[in-house]
């Protein structure tokens, strides 16, 4: 019999797709049709590679059944596009079957006791945020890392300073110091002069005085008097008055009121002025013995402040005097 070209090439096509078949039968391949360049995803005759790349199938068999998709971990995606394989069971994946960090600290949600965690926060295995110094307040937030254990802080991180004195609570000696007051790196209240009245309350606090207020007592200059209507100092004075220098300058930089005082003979107003006159004649006489001028201040009483009776002429004699009293 004859055989016409076209009927050639056909029955030759046949033959090597029949043994390129036996080929796959032989070796138990079956053929890939996966073309990731194509539309459909697979190649061209794919359907017609399906029959006759099926080991025992001839060319005008029906189809090879096609395996189903492999999930070897039931994640949901197919082994081939899965990106994770092994996902435990039960575990929610995303598209590549990777398990699924909400909040992107690279903890997975399973896994996460901290979720919503705030992005670019650091956080340890259970996707909680780091507290380097275990105070309770997150790394993020700490405005004092560092904290030693066991210290109560603030929302800040800081510990507590309860007084406000700039001295925590965990080294406060003294705790409850008055708002404003000076302290110690203990916390405990200044005493400047050392003499028992912290500076807070002190009126002198440079002046070393065992009283109620901090202040020595005025310094009555007894002996220092003035003749009547006179304001010029009495011979028998000065040696009271250089007594009156030393106790000054103990009493260090401290500031000077010279109150000058008079009897009750007289007008308001001329023993306002004589008092006045009597106060300054003390203090030039101090400035005249070292006692800084800037320090003295001259006030006059008048007759305001008896300290004896005005009716007797013994009376009236102390009353004419100058005392010394530091400046509150």
């Amino acid at each position: 019999m004859r055989t016409s070209p076209l009927l050639a090439s056909l029955l030759g096509a046949t033959f090597m797709v029949a043994g390129v078949a036996t080929t796959h039968a032989a070796e138990g391949v079956f053929y890939d049709p996966s073309n990731v360049g194509s539309t459909a995803g697979k190649t061209t005759g794919y359907e017609l590679f399906r029959t006759i790349g099926c080991p025992g199938r001839q060319l005008l068999d029906g189809p090879c059944p096609v395996p189903a998709p492999v999930d070897s971990d039931g994640d949901g995606v197919i082994d081939g596009k899965d990106k994770c394989p092994n996902t435990p069971a039960g575990r929610k994946v995303n598209t590549d079957g990777c398990e699924l960090d909400s909040d992107g600290d690279g903890v997975v949600d399973a896994n996460d006791k901290c979720p919503n965690t705030p992005a670019g926060r650091k956080v340890n295995t259970d996707g909680c945020e780091l507290d380097s110094d275990g105070d309770g307040v997150v790394d993020a937030l700490d405005k004092c890392p560092g904290t030693p254990a066991g210290r109560k802080v603030n929302a800040d991180g800081c510990e507590l300073d309860s007084d406000g004195d700039g001295v925590v609570d965990a080294n406060d000696k003294c705790p409850g110091t008055p708002a404003g007051r000076k302290v110690n790196a203990d916390g405990c209240e200044l005493d400047s002069d050392g003499d028992g009245i912290v500076d807070g309350a002190d009126k002198c606090p440079t002046v070393f005085a065992k009283t109620a207020d901090g202040c020595p007592v005025p310094l009555v200059l007894h002996g220092v008097n003035f003749d009547n209507n006179e304001a010029v100092l009495r011979l028998d004075g000065y040696p009271i008055l250089d007594e009156a220098v030393k106790g000054l300058k103990v009493w260090g930089d401290v500031n000077v009121e010279v109150a000058g005082h008079t009897d009750s003979v007289g007008t308001d107003e001329h023993n306002m002025d004589l008092s006045q006159r009597r106060a300054e004649a003390v203090r030039a006489y101090l400035i005249g013995k070292g006692i800084s001028a800037e320090r003295l201040v001259a006030k006059g009483y008048g007759e305001s402040q008896p300290v004896a009776d005005n009716d007797t002429e013994a009376g009236r004699f102390k009353n004419r005097r100058v005392e010394l009293s530091p400046v509150k």
